[in-house]
């Protein structure tokens, strides 16, 4: 099984310690290409993209609908499928087939591209606490689905002194080989290309959870406010400095093309880079996203004193900002829109639809996540799925909205890939009657 990230699998899960691709390998994945290639030419991929700019300008435009099955990708692309006997290669199979599968199977609008994006390969330090004795908790849930629980690293506030801030080892080395392996197997059908996602979020707060603890914080709101500021501002000067290393040594890439951008979406804009772009991108050439799941059970008040501040001020360095993922956001919605460059809200299934639809209006994105339990089971609950979107396009119609269908945070898919499908044809369906 592969550990899939957002639209994405994890290459650096590979065993980079051999990059020879066997022969068999690069012709597997040749051919693979071959077909992503022709699927990217395809006339509606082109019409894809002008849906997308239209509805990243808030432009009235039909509702848009974007699928990740996520972990339920180790139930459509199974490892039986995969051909590919070296790790690397069986990685970039799976990347390749899922794009196949969007392409020829899953009906939504996701835009298939001509390029390979080959990250960098490279480790990374957490945020650690020098002399702390447990080692941090990775910070993924299990390929398997399943869960994981939070080690406390900074046990008390006296070593808020000895906080490290993370470390990037890149390997341009093996990065450049294997950049030239891409190009070897890829040349003629797919452009390969340097293309590292370095971060999801900038919302700091899951990383203040993975120091502290989540039941240790939520307490310390109350307990040590001064040491939450304190922290708050040493993960926020630490995430700066971040951004500004992967700046100054061009390491960034833009995501105004088919990237997923924020907690749902894909970044399709005329609007980025900046005016002033000269080739090396800045954060401010970038959409970015800010959110804070973890401290829902917060009130509005602690969350716009402890929070939302240094949330802001990262947001803002970006040229287009997202805010939310899972959390209900209809408590904070008027705080989170004083930053500047707010474009696309998430409205979590636990969310207020109306509430949020008044306070979205139509000057920003509605980034609708429908309930993935629905999808879950061996046969899709096909009427509470679809009640649940005519119910949301009612709402939306009223207050005239720019929404999008997000379907995503599927840890399965009931081991029965067609439920996908089968709610991708329902949103339509409902988009149609509602026209």
């Amino acid at each position: 099984m592969f550990e899939q990230l957002n639209f994405r699998v994890n290459f650096n899960n590979a065993d980079y310690s051999d990059i020879s691709f066997p022969k068999e390998d690069k012709e597997v994945l040749r051919e693979l290409a071959k077909e992503v290639a022709e699927i990217a030419a395809r006339p509606i991929m082109q019409e894809r993209r002008v849906l997308w700019i239209k509805h990243n300008k808030l432009e009235r435009t039909r509702p848009v609908i974007l699928c990740d099955p996520e972990n339920g990708w180790n139930e459509i692309i199974t490892d039986d499928q995969i051909k590919c006997k070296n790790s690397i290669a069986r990685h970039w199979e799976d990347h390749l087939r899922k794009q196949i599968f969007w392409g020829n199977e899953m009906n939504d609008d996701y835009v298939v591209e001509p390029y390979f994006n080959l990250p960098y390969a490279y480790k990374e330090m957490p945020w650690w606490v020098r002399g702390a004795k447990n080692r941090p908790t990775q910070k993924k849930a299990l390929e398997t689905g399943g869960s994981y629980h939070i080690e406390t690293v900074l046990e008390d506030y006296s070593q808020v002194k000895d906080i490290i801030e993370p470390e990037l080892d890149i390997d341009y080395k093996t990065t450049e080989k294997l950049l030239e392996i891409a190009h070897e197997i890829f040349d003629g059908y797919l452009e390969p290309r340097i293309n590292t996602v370095w971060f999801w979020s900038v919302g700091l707060t899951d990383d203040y959870a993975f120091l502290r603890g989540m039941d240790k914080l939520l307490m310390d709101f109350y307990d040590y406010p001064d040491k939450v500021h304190e922290v708050m501002r040493i993960l926020f000067n630490g995430t700066m400095k971040r951004l500004d290393f992967l700046e100054q040594n061009d390491l960034l890439c833009l995501n105004n093309d088919g990237t997923f951008v924020g907690s749902g979406g894909i970044g399709f804009t005329d609007e980025l880079p900046a005016l002033d772009f000269d080739g090396k991108v800045r954060t401010k050439d970038m959409w970015g996203l800010a959110e804070s799941q973890i401290t829902i059970g917060v009130s509005p008040d602690m969350f716009k004193e402890f929070i939302f501040p240094y949330q802001k001020k990262l947001m803002e360095r970006f040229g287009l900002s997202c805010y939310g993922c899972c959390e209900p956001l209809d408590q904070r919605i008027d705080i989170v829109k004083a930053a500047s460059n707010l474009r696309r809200v998430s409205v979590s299934p636990w969310a207020n639809k109306r509430l949020m639809a008044e306070k979205l209006g139509s000057k920003y994105i509605y980034s609708m996540k429908p309930t993935p339990a629905f999808l879950a089971v061996p046969h899709i609950e096909e009427e509470a799925a679809r009640k649940e979107l005519r119910d949301a396009l009612q709402v939306i119609k009223e207050y005239d909205c720019r929404p999008e269908f997000i379907m995503k945070d599927n840890h399965t898919l009931g081991k029965n890939p067609e439920n996908l499908k089968t709610w991708v044809r329902i949103a339509r369906e409902e988009i149609m009657a509602l026209e």
